[in-house]
């Protein structure tokens, strides 16, 4: 039968080299089907055995369990992307390089695991452009850096111009309470 969803990613995970989470998003589906991993038990356990088994295979695409994994090694840090064992490979290989081109180009081609905990919050908006609750959207790496880059700096401005209010309310009461103390 022909895998006629949009839903084609159960799991996202980012190990370190001694098989630690860095990240790990997993996907439920819609009631028909539901999350392959629902218990942090059955997580844990699967992050276990895709670090032993990809380490030693080698391989950049394996069959585990029922579900089709991909992977990618880059320095320190080991991606693994979870789908279905009907899913195009293609499609998930495409969707696994793009994502870890726009870390990669995000941390100036410096990924390592200080420069990926450090930049935690651009690579999970980079994941959430990428992957959305487990639909492929975006695998372009020049479309998503500058999605997520366009983010960062309107949160940044948002985040001084917040900042400049609380400094001028601040300044404020500090002038009134002053002013107080030298009128009594």
């Amino acid at each position: 039968m022909a895998n006629l969803t949009l839903y084609s990613i159960n799991a996202v995970i980012l190990l370190d080299a001694e098989g630690n989470r860095l990240l790990a998003k997993y996907y439920s589906r819609p009631p028909l089907h539901p999350n392959a991993y629902p218990t942090t038990k059955e997580q844990k356990a699967l992050e276990k055995q895709l670090h032993s088994k990809m380490k030693r295979s080698g391989t950049e695409v394996m069959l585990l369990d029922g579900h089709l994994v991909l992977y990618k090694a880059v320095s320190d840090v080991y991606f693994y992307l979870v789908g279905s064992a009907h899913e195009n490979e293609l499609l998930l290989y495409n969707a696994l390089k793009g994502f870890v081109d726009t870390i990669n180009t995000l941390l100036k081609h410096q990924l390592d695991k200080r420069m990926l905990i450090d930049s935690l919050d651009l690579v999970v908006l980079a994941l959430d452009e990428c992957i959305d609750d487990g639909i492929v959207g975006e695998i372009d790496p020049e479309v998503l850096v500058s999605r997520v880059s366009k983010r960062t700096t309107d949160s940044v401005d948002m985040s001084v111009t917040l900042n400049e209010q609380t400094l001028l309310q601040a300044y404020q009461q500090v002038k009134e309470r002053v002013a107080g103390h030298l009128l009594k």
